[in-house]
């Protein structure tokens, strides 16, 4: 009687997954769209999106996301390929491996930290630009 028109399929994009305060998670968590965990995640994350660790989160395991706020308390190895925010009340202990950083004054940043380049990048600091071999 009435033609419904349906929507179009929305991606991911804007969508978040969210780990209220008072939950505990044991296990590991992979997702396409982004994270924000306010409880306890003990295990594993893998995500394509950002992950927020909330005020009020502590997780504890190897993660890796494309971005990544913290506020709250982390224990273990963390990968952020683009960004990694450490806010000013973060307690971060572990592994950090990262593409940019950026720390607020205050911070609890107690890990190691290595920043990913591009290997020409590196090569380029150190050895000069390379030059373009011509073949006959």
């Amino acid at each position: 009687m009435f033609d419904k028109k349906t929507k179009p399929a929305e991606g991911l994009f804007g969508k978040m997954n969210r780990i209220a305060e008072g939950t505990q998670l044991n296990g590991d968590l992979v997702s396409d769209s982004d994270v924000r965990i306010d409880g306890t995640l003990i295990g594993n994350i893998t995500l394509k999106g950002k992950l927020v660790i909330g005020p009020s989160g502590f997780v504890e395991g190897n993660v890796k996301c494309l971005n990544i706020d913290v506020e709250g308390k982390f224990l273990g190895k963390l990968e952020a390929i683009e960004l990694l925010n450490v806010k000013s009340n973060a307690n971060i202990k572990g592994d950090v491996i990262v593409g940019k950083l950026g720390v607020e004054p205050g911070a609890n940043f107690t890990a190691t930290c290595s920043m990913k380049g591009s290997i020409k990048n590196i090569n380029e600091v150190k050895n000069g630009p390379k030059q373009e071999e011509k073949t006959a």
